[in-house]
């Protein structure tokens, strides 16, 4: 293909032609079948449809004869926020049709007046024209697809204000004067300011998203500014309204993120950012995206190169309330031997926090086999995990019923928990506003305002005040902490869905677990609360560091990007100096997350998970984003296999619940489940272990882990004390054990009486 600049009406035919033959039966007629093989999903739902007529237009030369150009004059369009969604187009399982940004699948359509060719020159840019027009998905600012080296502008007030921090919903560092700011800002305040995205192809640029700059303590955004695209960076087409340059209504504030649509999409390489006018006591300071469709290019084999596919025929959207209970429904009728679909509660709203469980016996907890949870969605903007979860358990069952292997044994050996949106009330407040119109915060937190991420008891202190006064674990166990009376009550500021987790997690002995979270790609481990109470940033390990180390390793190592050392860092953290993964504490305190509060109160070994940098990708990205991650997913759960397992049972052969399992050299037990039967976590090597239990003689083993997949089976057989087998002896007969030194002292007694 000719280079960017240099089109011949020749080649430009050819565009033409290869553009309108989309990717159905004619694809055939292309030399690389391959080509589209490799961009199934990224470029179906741009052009399965019949692509709109490109048109060639010179802005300075008039039509030639026996041609006409009709526009109608346009306004400026106001810009968009989020509004409510309608209801989605069926959507068709061999063409998809791309959502447009911030309104998940629906359909943004204009009418224009179609237009004749105009006159073209060595420097034009195309215009598309349709009856018809669909706003297309982001480049990819956000989602970081769009490279630092594609990113220009005129001017930088300094390098951690440059280029390639002018993207959306990017977050400033803790200090606003390192190199990790929170926008582009421009080194003048003048109208010959720009920032300008390199798209490497020829694409057909449909809006641009904007916000001003993250900052606590300055106001820095755009309120107007102008819109130009090229073909080779040099000469420039300004969009236009009528025969004047069109102005862009901006933002007023410099967090809502506000698109505007172009009138007519513009098909070029390159698209520049003019700002017209900002704040008054602000500078140039700017985050946007832009909206674009790739045109195909079969003959451009880097492309083709990086383009990531999937094969997995999975529901690839975002599914508010009602869908998501309806895919459950469908998952479960599909699978309905190995599925069960359960609530664990409310929201404040009401809405049934809907979980799925995947066994070969859903309902019944089996003797032996450890339970193992996702949740996701605990800040409801963090909708990525929502949708890797609600993927997972699609993909979990077609493999169950294709008799994939490690599937099946993965299922018949495991009881999983997959609790999708945790927060629902504030998902639906996200999925208003959309993918790229949410900005960072909407629907965060629950609809009474409470961050559920940091809304568990406190157990960390406890434990610690404890060891402090050498309480610990004659007075306070270093396990199974009880919950603080204050917390229970109902004046406590602790939200329905918090309630509910933790009542969820007091009746499943659950094992592992992961949370998934948006907005980073690292795995975070506890603690997450730093031990000293004058930092903000210290590391804080657990007894069991090294097992959390490598259950966080596990995920990050089979993620696509985690640990990629020559991946961009998503906002201000680098984590490659540990392979992607960071404790909790060391990045940032937090009092009462879910992790510390599952080691300490339960069996539960709990990691945060951070699957992406965007937290609300737009739906296109979705099989990239499964892609990434899906190995992850199954990893991860395999991890609830490793260490040793058992029963404790009295000499009868029943079970003991509640018996402490303690392993020499960590100062962290765990406690057998209602039938006896326990789960220990640990890494490979020689450990030797004590099983105790309240009227029974502690019993002691040396227990083998090995490297190999599966937990070394180490099962105890506990005695009665002797003074047990008194009292349950006497207690038989209808009689109290008698208490030796009571009576001595009874005896005494009764002796001083008697000689008085």
């Amino acid at each position: 293909m000719s280079r960017p600049g240099t089109a011949t009406p020749a080649v430009a035919l050819v565009l033409l032609a290869v553009t309108l033959a989309g990717v159905g039966a004619q694809g055939a007629a292309l030399e690389d079948p391959d080509y589209y093989g490799q961009e199934i999903w990224s470029r179906e739902p741009y052009y399965a449809r019949p692509e709109p007529e490109l048109e060639t237009f010179s802005p300075p030369l008039p039509a030639g004869p026996g041609e006409e150009w009709e526009r109608r004059p346009q306004e400026p369009r106001p810009p968009k926020r989020a509004t409510k969604p309608k209801k989605a187009p069926k959507r068709e399982k061999s063409a998809p049709e791309p959502p447009p940004p911030g309104k998940h699948s629906n359909k943004k359509v204009m009418r224009t007046k179609s237009s004749e060719k105009a006159a073209n020159d060595d420097h034009s840019v195309r215009v598309a024209h349709e009856d018809v027009r669909e706003s297309c998905p982001p480049l990819g600012l956000e989602t970081l697809k769009i490279t630092d080296f594609q990113l220009h502008a005129s001017t930088v007030k300094r390098y951690g204000l440059g280029a390639h921090r002018g993207r959306l919903n990017i977050q400033a560092g803790i200090n606003e004067n390192d190199f990790y700011d929170g926008a582009w800002c421009a080194g003048r305040n003048d109208l010959q300011q720009w920032i300008e995205v390199d798209a490497r192809r020829l694409t057909r640029f449909t809006g641009v998203i904007t916000q001003g700059r993250n900052s606590l303590w300055l106001s820095d955004w755009v309120t107007s500014y102008k819109v130009m695209v090229s073909n080779d960076s040099h000469t420039w087409v300004t969009v236009k309204n009528g025969s004047g340059d069109m102005i862009f209504e901006g933002n007023s504030e410099k967090e809502i993120p506000v698109l505007n649509e172009l009138p007519v999409p513009m098909v070029a390489r390159y698209i520049r950012i003019n700002p017209q006018s900002w704040f008054d006591n602000g500078s140039i300071c700017m985050r946007m995206e832009i909206l674009g469709c790739p045109l195909p290019d079969p003959n451009n084999y880097y492309h083709r190169r990086n383009e990531m596919t999937t094969t997995d025929d999975l529901d690839f959207k975002h599914h508010n309330y009602k869908e998501m209970r309806q895919l459950m429904k469908v998952v479960n009728e599909m699978c309905p031997n190995i599925t069960r679909i359960y609530n664990i509660g409310k929201s404040h709203q009401g809405l049934k926090l809907y979980a799925v469980e995947i066994s070969d016996h859903p309902g019944e907890h089996e003797v032996g086999e450890p339970e193992f949870h996702y949740i996701a969605g605990a800040h409801g903007n963090e909708v990525l995990g929502r949708e890797l979860l609600l993927l997972l358990v699609q993909f979990v069952c077609q493999e169950y019923l294709a008799r994939n292997a490690r599937i099946v044994h993965l299922v018949e050996e495991t009881r999983i928990h997959v609790l999708p949106s945790l927060n629902p009330d504030g998902y639906e407040k996200a999925y208003e506003g959309g993918s790229e119109l949410g900005g960072w915060s909407l629907g965060r937190w629950t609809h009474d305002g409470i961050d559920i991420n940091n809304n568990f008891p406190d157990l960390n202190t406890l434990l610690w005040e404890a060891e402090d006064r050498q309480n610990v674990p004659r007075k306070v166990p270093n396990h199974y902490i009880a919950i603080p009376e204050w917390f229970l009550s109902e004046n406590a500021t602790v939200a329905a869905e918090t309630r509910a987790v933790i009542a969820w997690m007091e009746k499943i002995p659950f094992v592992l677990g992961g949370n998934l979270q948006g907005g980073e790609l690292v795995v975070a481990y506890p603690y997450d609360l730093v031990r000293s109470p004058w930092k903000t940033q210290e590391h804080t390990p657990t007894p069991d560091d090294h097992v959390f180390r490598w259950l966080a390793y596990s995920y990050a190592s089979t993620h696509r990007l985690m640990t990629d050392a020559r991946r961009r860092v998503c906002h201000t953290e680098d984590f490659q100096k540990e392979e992607g993964t960071v404790n909790g504490a060391s990045w940032h305190t937090v009092a009462g997350s879910l992790n510390d509060f599952s080691y300490l109160h339960t069996n539960c070994f709990e990691l945060s998970i951070y699957v992406g940098c965007d937290k609300y990708p737009h739906e296109s990205q979705l099989p990239e984003e499964w892609e990434n991650n899906r190995e992850s997913l199954i990893v991860f759960m395999e991890q609830v296999h490793r260490g040793i397992k058992g029963l404790v049972r009295d000499s009868h052969g029943k079970g003991i619940p509640n018996a402490i399992i303690s392993v020499e050299g960590i100062n962290h037990d765990i406690r057998t489940a209602n039938d006896g039967d326990y789960w220990r976590l640990l890494n490979p090597g020689e450990y030797v272990v004590t099983a105790k239990a309240e009227g029974f003689t502690a019993s002691t083993k040396n227990c083998m882990v090995g490297y190999d997949m599966g937990a070394t089976r180490c099962d105890f057989t506990l005695s009665k004390t002797n003074m047990a087998r008194i009292r349950e002896i006497m207690e038989k007969f209808g009689k109290q054990p008698v208490s030796l030194p009571a009576r001595r002292l009874k005896l005494r007694g009764r002796k001083r009486r008697q000689r008085g």
